[in-house]
């Protein structure tokens, strides 16, 4: 089966499911393998759960006329969720950092939905299973995705952009998270920057803090930009306030009141 017939069953049964526990009827389960289990043995209960089909890589799990035989489910995941992606006519933005991305994740779609149809991320779904995860969730009407990305090591962050493929992207900030998996500071540095360099690469619009010095030296010389800051007015001035309980901001003067 080719990656675009795989795409069109997909598109008749529009849910994916990894997990024998949370199968929905008519669902396509791909069997993903870890270092404890193989979702391979749980096809054929997934089908008596009510999957429609289900994506093996083991041809002694084949069920004929409901399995779909592949060289490798995780990467057959990960190409049916940029082909998909690519099928759509919503914008990707992506975000990553040490701290903060799920949160920033949640206000941005909350931001964005006001006026676009938005998905994002589900909880803190962000790695090589979870992003493809979240960009198969895009549908016909979606207008905007947000996509968080996780890393814990070099290389991650880069081989997430080739999955996602963002128009727009931001970094919350390089701290001390994962410093063993990264190699030290300066690793985590380059892990995260893996973002910018993708978006760079392709000419693509990155969103930063102006008064992180980091950002700004990695971006002094990229033009598609817009940043924050409370110091340079170059770049957008937000000040905030306070949140009692609703968060309160001063931006270009004006005081924006979220109540």
């Amino acid at each position: 089966m080719t990656l675009e017939q795989l795409h069109a069953l997909f598109l008749e049964h529009p849910i994916i499911s990894t997990d024998t526990r949370k199968i929905s009827e008519n669902c396509l389960f791909f069997a993903l393998k870890g270092d404890n289990f193989n979702g391979n043995a749980f096809a054929t209960e997934a089908l008596e759960k009510g999957a429609a089909y289900a994506v093996i890589d083991m041809e002694a799990y084949e069920v004929p006329g409901k399995t779909i035989l592949v060289d490798h489910v995780l990467e057959t995941l990960q190409k049916l969720a940029t082909y998909h992606r690519n099928s759509c006519t919503a914008k990707v933005i992506s975000l990553t950092g040490s701290n903060g991305k799920t949160t920033t994740k949640e206000l941005i779609n909350a931001v964005i939905s006001k006026k676009y149809r938005t998905i994002a991320t589900q909880g803190n779904l962000n790695n090589h299973i979870g992003v493809p995860l979240t960009l198969l969730s895009i549908q016909k009407d979606t207008e905007m995705a947000i996509v968080e990305m996780g890393a814990n090591h070099k290389g991650e962050i880069e081989f997430l952009c080739n999955i996602a493929q963002p128009d727009f992207g931001y970094i919350t900030n390089f701290g001390k998270a994962h410093l063993e998996g990264f190699g030290g500071v300066e690793g985590v540095i380059q892990g995260k920057s893996e973002l910018y360099k993708y978006l760079m690469a392709n000419n693509r619009y990155i969103f930063m803090n102006a008064d992180d010095p980091i950002q700004r030296e990695k971006l002094d010389s990229y033009v598609k930009k817009m940043g924050f800051s409370n110091h340079d007015h170059q770049y957008f001035n937000i000040e905030f306030l306070g949140a009692n309980p609703f968060v309160s901001l001063k931006v270009e003067d004006v005081q924006v009141d979220t109540q």
